[in-house]
C-alpha cells in the first residue's frame, strides 16, 4: 500500500518561498507511467493542480503558476518536493501530494495547511 506524507512549514510570510516535500512510502517514484502530483484547496474553492513530476524526473505545470513552481525529486529518499515563490496571502491553501497512474489519481496525502501571513 502506497502512502505518501506532506510535510513542510504551516506558516510561510509573503514574498518568501513555499516549500513542502511529499514522503513516500511502500512504493518507488520510478516505476513506469506513474506521475507525482501537488495540487491545493483555497478557502471555498475547489481542488487546483499545481504541477506534476513523471517516472522519468520530466516535470509539468499548470499554466496559472508555472513562473513560480519548481517540483523536483530524490529518488534515494523516495521524496519529492514543490516549491512556490513570491507567495502572497492567495496561496493560502491545503496542500495535496497525490500518485497518479492509470489515469486516475491513485493515492493522496492527508494533505498540510499553508498560511501565508506576515
Amino acid at each position: 500500500q502506497v502512502q505518501l506524507q506532506e510535510s513542510g512549514p504551516g506558516l510561510v510570510k509573503p514574498s518568501e518561498t513555499l516549500s513542502l516535500t511529499c514522503i513516500v512510502s511502500g512504493g518507488s517514484l520510478t516505476p513506469k507511467y506513474h506521475a507525482w502530483s501537488w495540487s491545493r484547496q483555497s478557502p471555498g474553492k475547489g481542488l487546483d493542480w499545481i504541477g506534476s513530476i513523471d517516472y522519468e524526473g520530466d516535470t509539468y505545470y499548470s499554466p496559472s503558476l508555472k513562473s513560480r513552481t519548481s517540483i523536483s525529486r530524490d529518488t534515494s529518499k523516495n521524496q519529492f518536493s514543490l516549491q512556490l515563490s513570491s507567495v502572497t496571502p492567495e496561496d493560502t491553501a491545503i496542500y495535496y501530494c497525490a500518485n497518479y497512474y492509470g489515469g486516475h489519481y491513485a493515492y493522496w496525502g492527508r494533505g498540510t495547511q499553508v498560511t501565508v501571513s506576515s
